[in-house]
């Protein structure tokens, strides 16, 4: 029992003696911090609205105001230490040990950071664009630091690790896409007025973008019949709806015209041998 009092009253000795003799130290070390938050706090702030003020990417405003706070806390806690009597330098090689570390194990997940802050930064594509890339497309929901979300019109949702989209070729069609069908027709009927019907019967479907003029003409001439190409904008998010309306709409304006729609004819000769 003596011999445990004894070890208590050394140990609040020592305690004492450092309060005695680093007690101004701490309150600066305390100090040091309040004032650092502080700060931290206003620069990031400062940081994130004026990014998002000159229309930057909300997520890179986001990691840009963090990264800034982190770093501004971290160098007053190196400070603090060393108002301590604390040696920051087996901290800084501990960090930089663990930081390789951390890298090769995490080097997939931080090239998919380092891919989607390019994308942030560079803004091949935002969120409402029409995007394909490795043979995937769908219009942009999310751009995450990590992976960008994908949606087509069934809202399945397509999410697509960074890494995968940089260095990649990217389709991007904004917020349309092109739909291209084709209708044949006889040969025995008037093509122009049968190219003039079906445009006009494509501008009046719902849904067909209104920007861009759609594309209608001879695409071939078939064994049955002439092939009539057309190409023209819908909204991503509406594409089969449009095209189903579009194709509808070609079919009634035709037979409402006595413009034939040829179905694949063979004649076949019998050839009578006499015996």
């Amino acid at each position: 029992m003596e011999e445990e009092i004894q070890q208590a009253q050394a140990v609040y000795d020592l305690i004492t003696e450092y309060m005695v003799t680093y007690s101004f130290q701490i309150v600066g070390a305390i100090i040091i911090m309040l004032l650092g938050s502080f700060v931290a706090k206003k620069v990031s702030g400062l940081i994130e609205s004026l990014m998002i003020k000159k229309d930057l990417d909300v997520t890179l405003s986001h990691f840009a105001a963090g990264f800034v706070k982190i770093l501004i806390i971290g160098m007053a806690a190196i400070i603090a230490l060393g108002k301590l009597g604390i040696s920051v330098t087996p901290f800084v090689a501990a960090i930089g040990a663990l930081s390789l570390g951390a890298g090769l194990a995490l080097q997939g997940l931080l090239s998919n950071y380092g891919a989607g802050l390019s994308i942030i930064i560079s803004r091949p594509f935002i969120v409402g664009d029409t995007i394909s890339v490795q043979g995937v497309s769908g219009v942009v929901k999310e751009v995450k630091l990590a992976y960008t979300v994908l949606s087509n019109e069934d809202e399945v949702k397509i999410t697509i690790p960074n890494k995968h989209i940089v260095g990649e070729i990217i389709h991007n069609s904004q917020a349309s896409s092109i739909v291209e069908i084709g209708v044949g027709i006889a040969y025995g009927s008037d093509s122009d007025a049968a190219i003039a019907l079906i445009k006009q019967a494509v501008i009046d479907t719902e849904g067909v973008s209104a920007d861009k003029e759609p594309q209608v003409g001879i695409d071939n001439f078939g064994d049955s019949s002439i092939d009539i190409g057309l190409r023209f904008w819908v909204p991503t998010e509406s594409l089969f709806e449009t095209k189903y309306h579009a194709n509808l709409a070609v079919f009634h304006v035709l037979a409402e015209n006595d413009i034939e729609i040829p179905f694949p004819q063979r004649h076949v000769h019998l050839i009578n041998q006499g015996e």
